[in-house]
C-alpha cells in the first residue's frame, strides 16, 4: 500500500462556473457538470477553452460517458441522466435503487458501471443494464465524491479529507491513498493524467498517478 503526503499537479485549468460537480473523457475531450449553472460544458484539455455546453437543470453529481451518450447524476432523488453529447437531448434515465441522495461518483470500467455512495461510504459495481449491485466493497472516509477507474484500480475523492483513495477492482483491498490540492468533486482518467475538479479553488486539475501510486497495476 503506498501513500504520498501530497500529488504533484502536472496541469491546471480553470472551471467555467463555480459549483464543480462532475467530469468525464470521452476519448478526446474533457466534460464537466455544475449544479449552479445547470449545464454541462464540453472542454478542451490542452487550454481549458469551452467547445460546445449543454443546461441540464437536475445536475447534482459526477458525470461519466458510457461510449455513446453522457451520464449524469441528477434529480431527486438522485438517478442517472442520459444525454446526447452531440444535441445535449434527454436520452432516457435510469433509476438507482433504493432510491436516495447517496449517489456521488459514477465511472465505468470493464467490468461494468463503478459508483461511490456516502452514508455508508461504499464502493459499488453494478450492471449499467439492469442496475443491479454485483459487488460492494466498504471504503474510507466519510464524505465520498468522485470516481473513476485506472487500470484494474477504482479511485474516488474524499471531499473533507482532500484525498484520493485507491483500492482493487477485483477484491476490494485499499491499495493507496494520497492527497490532492482543494477539495476533490469529479474525477476521471484520461489514459495518462488522473483529472479532478478542485471544488474551492474552482479548477481542474490533473495529476500522474506513477508518482503517486508506484506500485498500480
Amino acid at each position: 500500500m503506498t501513500y504520498c503526503e501530497s500529488a504533484p499537479v502536472a496541469k491546471t485549468l480553470p472551471a467555467p462556473t463555480a459549483y464543480l460537480c462532475g467530469l468525464t473523457w470521452d476519448g478526446s475531450m474533457l466534460w464537466h457538470s455544475d449544479q449552479d449553472a445547470g449545464t454541462i460544458f464540453a472542454i478542451d484539455p490542452s487550454d481549458g477553452t469551452v467547445t460546445r455546453s449543454w443546461r441540464c437543470a437536475r445536475v447534482r453529481a459526477d458525470l461519466a460517458y458510457d461510449g455513446t451518450r453522457l451520464v449524469q447524476v441528477g434529480g431527486r432523488p438522485k438517478r442517472l441522466l442520459l444525454i446526447d453529447p452531440e444535441t445535449g437531448e434527454s436520452a432516457g434515465e435510469k433509476a438507482v435503487l433504493p432510491s436516495s441522495g447517496r449517489l456521488t461518483g459514477i465511472e465505468f470500467g470493464p467490468e461494468g458501471l463503478w459508483m461511490c455512495l456516502r452514508g455508508p461510504t461504499v464502493v459499488q459495481l453494478r450492471n449499467y443494464a439492469t442496475m443491479e449491485i454485483e459487488r460492494e466493497y466498504p471504503v474510507g472516509g466519510e464524505s465520498p465524491s468522485g470516481l473513476t477507474y485506472v487500470d484494474g484500480m477504482v479511485l474516488h475523492g474524499d471531499f473533507g479529507e482532500a484525498m484520493v483513495r485507491a483500492l482493487d477492482a477485483q477484491t476490494g483491498a485499499e491499495v493507496g491513498a494520497f492527497r490532492v490540492p482543494g477539495h476533490p468533486t469529479g474525477m476521471t482518467w484520461d489514459g495518462r493524467h488522473l483529472w479532478y475538479c478542485d471544488f474551492p479553488a474552482r479548477a481542474l486539475r490533473a495529476v500522474e498517478l506513477d508518482s503517486v501510486l508506484v506500485n498500480r497495476a
